[in-house]
């Protein structure tokens, strides 16, 4: 049996899924986490050989919850369950260590195709994730936008200033310094040409980084 790991902060969410792993069969869902601390807890408790992890958690977002996961259980197959479709996230969410990316919209059997083909040693991308990868690939120097010019560590900062956090808990949430913080920050304002948080959090939601 595949023993998979469900964390998505939506609970409605994480019982549908439970239904369709439990009755496929061939796996079994050995763990559940609400949050993104909270997956990394049962992970270390549970081994699981597949996880599944929403890219927008509380706590430490999907895209921290994948690097941490991949760095201290290489042998756990990570499978992203996201309601993002943007090229930005595919790209980044797999350079982080995700061996797939499924959208939320996608057929239930392509979850369940991707849980064996993940836990096989593949790769598995939904339909709509693998056309939205290909455009990125598509793309030429004069189609990137503000976001391709941001790291993945700024988009998390961007991400969490828009969400309210202050810098003390941003600097918990990814082990970092105030300072550091206020650096992601001052960069953040200079790349995007914006003046301060409100702006941020606006360009956040124009570019679905967070839901309004």
């Amino acid at each position: 049996m595949i023993r998979v790991l469900l964390a998505d902060d939506h609970s409605i969410v994480r019982d549908g899924l439970r239904r369709l792993v439990d009755g496929a069969g061939d796996m079994v869902v050995v763990a559940e986490a609400a949050d993104g601390r909270e997956a990394i807890r049962k992970m270390d408790e549970f081994l699981p050989d597949v996880a599944v992890v929403d890219i927008s958690m509380p706590g430490l977002d999907g895209l921290e919850v994948v690097a941490r996961i991949r760095a201290a259980h290489p042998k756990t197959a990570i499978l992203v369950l996201t309601m993002h479709e943007e090229e930005q996230y595919v790209v980044r969410t797999i350079s982080a260590g995700a061996s797939g990316y499924i959208t939320k919209r996608a057929a239930a059997d392509q979850m369940i195709k991707g849980i064996r083909k993940v836990h096989e040693g593949g790769r598995y991308l939904s339909d709509d994730a693998a056309e939205a990868l290909a455009r990125r690939m598509g793309k030429g120097p004069a189609d990137r936008t503000s976001l391709d010019a941001l790291s993945t560590r700024e988009i998390q900062v961007l991400r969490s200033l828009a969400l309210g956090k202050s810098n003390r808990e941003i600097a918990g949430s990814y082990a970092i310094s105030v300072k550091t913080v206020d650096t992601y920050r001052f960069r953040l304002l200079k790349k995007l040409g914006l003046r301060n948080n409100a702006e941020l959090t606006r360009f956040a939601i124009q570019n679905r980084i967070i839901e309004p």
